[in-house]
This record gives structure tokens, C-alpha cells and sequence, in this order.
């Protein structure tokens, strides 16, 4: 990484007044084939399935090097061998703009960075320029994510602040972007207190996750170590975060609150809670910004102990009709059926993922795939997935990968 910024970056007609039909039968022949053949190219090349190309977070502590990317064909389900694009130390969690050909990670390390706070350890936010076509990263520079171990980040609706949870640090941040889409340092940061009854993860604040709600006006972060999804006001002018007059969402003591999603309709959310394997369900008020518990429910089928597993990922389907889980040690994908009048959850299977310590998972933008990343097994799995029956089908064989934690998306620009 840099210390500084770097430069940003004729179809045949018939003779007039001729009657076609009076053509030798051959021509028209020939014409109407053309016709019909040209028709079809069309047709084909306009509904032909779009292709995206995957990029994967992984740590870097073993085979890989930072992040990598590969083709993805929706119309076939297969994807490519992943390449290195960025040499990243433990780009964990990756974020793409919702309007620019920007890709950001985190840098989830510990370290007295330069830019750090007073020499203090942190971790760090890096951006990246992305070639439409070609996929290509360019690294454009960093800033400090404003505290220690940096595990998760988003962008609000309109791209004008990068938001992070720093595990270690037990905090969240705001970063503003310029009009490039470059970050500055942050302009605010909420250091969370607080501490939960499993002695062992719990002694302290641990922000695993930071996501803004449909009207970009609050921010809800989870925090394992509080046994609270903390809620902030967001104010897009200053690009800061302060604390909400409902200061935080509760889970049950020992739950330990790690990814959020909210649902595509923005009444109902969900929150994953790692050290329980659960979820718990909200209804979401967006004029108040509160959260009121719905229901909480296991990620594990009845027979599975919850011992030895832990939960990582929560994703809702782009129709709104299924939720998705990871477990790491059953090694499984937890589907879930979301009621839509209410939002609550039917757990109706528990998928193979195909791999080890399933972390980070993610839809394709059509909605029929989804592809998770094995942190364990060093692999990353496509699924075929029926909306209409909530089945998730292994697509292939497993493909291999230096311990991948985060899979994102972007569609291919045509030529």
C-alpha cells in the first residue's frame, strides 16, 4: 500500500414500387431466412445471460496474496481461475461503489500504521481504481480505518462515505469520499463500551459489522463483544455518525451479534449471531430508526449441537423471500424462509457448503447463483439456487483459492 494518493484514474430492400411477393420464390426465400436469421443474432445477443466478474477477500497468512478475481457466466454457472489483482496484506472484506468503478477493502491488521492516530494500532481502508472490462485493480491509496483489526465495511446508497467496524479496536468509523471516490481520513469515530457474559469473546467491545438502512439516514452496528447491534444517525452533509436517541438494538446475553442484512422491502432485518448460532429477527421503523426483536431461531437442524460451530455470514435474497446463513463446523448453509407479512423465519434445510469454514457468501446480481468462500478448505463453491423452491444446488467442482472470506460481484462492461 501507499502512504499517498496516486493520480486517479443495411438491410437489402426491395426496387420501389415493386411487389415483393411477385420476387422469385428463392429470393424470398432467402430474404425471409436472412430476415428471421438477423432477428435471432438479435434477440440471442440481447438476452444473452450477463457475465461479472468475482473478486475475493482472503487473509494472506498462508498461500495468497491479496485479491483476486475471476469470470463469472450466468447463463452456464461456471466460473473462472481466480487471479491476483491486488497485493493486499488480509484484505478481508471487500465493497464496490454504487456508482463508480471503485473497489475498497480493509486491511484487517494491528499495526502502528502511517496515518494511524497518534502511532496507535490500526488497521486500514484501502481504495481502488476497477477497468469495467477488464477487471483490473488499480491501488489507488489508503487511509486508517481508525482503530485496530477492521473486519467489515460499506458504502451508504449514494457513495459519499466508506464505513468500517474495527474488531480489535471495538469501534466504527467514517471515512468521507471525494467526488473520484477517494477516501480522507475519518471524520468520526464511536468507540463502543461495554462487555458480555462469555468470558472467552466477550470481555470487551468487538464491531464486527457496519451497514446502513434503506434510507440512508441510520447506521446499525453489530457487536459481538456488547451483545448489542449499536444505532447511529447519519448525516450525509458532514458525512459523520452519532449516536441515535435509541442507542442500541439488544440480542440475548451470550449471543454475540456479528452480520446484518436487512430485507429488500426495509420493514424487517436480521442480525446472525456467531457464538449461538442464530438468528434474530427484527421489525425495522425507519421514521424512528428502532429495531423491535421478532424472533430468534437456530442456524443448525434439531439433531446438530451447537457446540464446535460458530455462524459467519447473513444475506437475504434479492426477491425477498429467502434468508441464508453460513455455519463454520457443521460446514453448512442454512436456508430460511421469510413470511412476508410478518418477516419471520422457517428454517427448511441445512446445505453442504461444499467446503470448510464457509465465511462470506453472496448472490449473484440475477439472483439463480450463489457462490461461497471456504476460508478451511482454501476453495470457493457455486450453487444454483430456485427461488421458487428454495433449493441451492452445488454447481461443479470446488474451486481452489488461498483462504477466501469475501466474494463480491461486478457486472462486465461491454466492448
Amino acid at each position: 500500500m501507499s502512504a499517498a494518493w496516486k493520480p486517479s484514474l443495411a438491410a437489402t430492400l426491395p426496387p420501389t414500387g415493386r411487389v415483393w411477393w411477385n420476387w422469385p420464390s428463392k429470393i424470398v426465400a432467402c430474404l425471409f431466412a436472412s430476415i428471421a436469421f438477423t432477428s435471432w443474432c438479435v434477440a440471442a445477443d440481447e438476452a444473452s445471460p450477463p457475465k461479472f466478474h468475482v473478486y475475493f477477500g482472503t487473509y494472506t497468512s498462508g498461500t495468497s496474496e491479496g485479491i483476486y478475481r475471476s469470470t463469472f457466466d450466468s447463463g452456464s454457472g461456471s466460473l473462472g481461475t481466480p487471479e491476483l489483482v491486488a497485493k493486499v496484506k488480509n484484505p478481508s472484506f471487500l465493497a464496490l461503489h454504487p456508482s463508480k468503478p471503485m473497489l475498497y477493502c480493509v486491511s484487517e491488521v494491528a499495526e502502528p500504521l502511517p496515518g494511524g492516530e497518534g502511532g496507535q494500532p490500526t488497521g486500514a481502508v484501502v481504495a481502488f481504481s476497477k477497468n469495467a472490462k477488464t477487471g483490473e485493480l488499480k491501488e489507488l491509496g489508503w487511509k486508517s480505518s481508525g482503530g485496530a483489526g477492521p473486519c467489515h465495511l460499506s458504502i451508504d446508497l449514494a457513495g459519499s462515505a466508506v464505513f468500517v467496524a474495527n474488531y480489535g479496536g471495538g469501534s466504527v468509523a467514517s471515512l468521507p469520499l471525494d467526488a473520484e471516490g477517494l477516501p480522507a481520513k475519518p471524520v468520526s469515530i464511536q468507540v463502543h463500551e461495554g462487555s458480555s457474559i462469555n468470558k472467552q469473546r466477550q470481555q470487551q467491545p468487538h464491531a464486527h459489522s457496519i451497514n446502513l438502512d434503506p434510507s440512508n439516514r441510520y447506521a446499525f452496528a453489530a457487536d459481538l463483544g456488547c451483545d448489542k447491534i449499536f444505532i447511529y444517525q447519519f448525516d450525509p452533509a458532514t458525512r459523520k455518525l452519532k449516536p441515535h436517541e435509541i442507542p442500541f438494538a439488544p440480542v440475548a446475553a451470550g449471543s454475540g451479534p456479528r452480520h446484518f442484512a436487512f430485507h429488500p422491502t426495509g420493514r424487517f432485518a436480521y442480525v446472525i449471531n456467531e457464538l449461538t448460532s442464530t438468528v434474530t429477527a427484527f421489525k425495522f421503523d425507519a421514521t424512528k430508526g428502532d429495531l423491535e426483536p421478532i424472533q430468534t431461531v437456530s442456524t443448525l437442524p434439531k439433531e446438530a449441537s451447537a457446540a464446535g460451530n460458530s455462524t459467519a455470514e447473513i444475506v437475504v435474497h434479492p426477491a425477498g423471500g429467502w434468508l441464508v446463513g453460513s455455519n463454520r463446523g457443521h460446514d453448512s448453509l442454512a436456508l430460511f424462509s421469510i413470511k412476508p407479512e410478518t418477516g419471520e423465519l422457517t428454517l427448511t434445510a441445512n446445505v453442504p457448503a461444499g467446503g470448510k469454514t464457509p465465511r462470506n457468501f453472496a448472490f449473484d446480481p440475477t439472483g439463480k447463483w450463489l457462490i461461497a468462500a471456504h476460508q478451511g478448505s482454501n476453495s470457493v463453491q457455486v450453487f444454483a439456487f430456485d427461488a421458487a423452491t428454495g433449493t441451492l444446488t452445488p454447481q461443479g467442482e470446488p474451486v481452489a483459492i488461498g483462504a477466501p472470506v469475501c466474494v463480491r460481484f461486478s457486472p462486465i462492461q461491454a466492448n
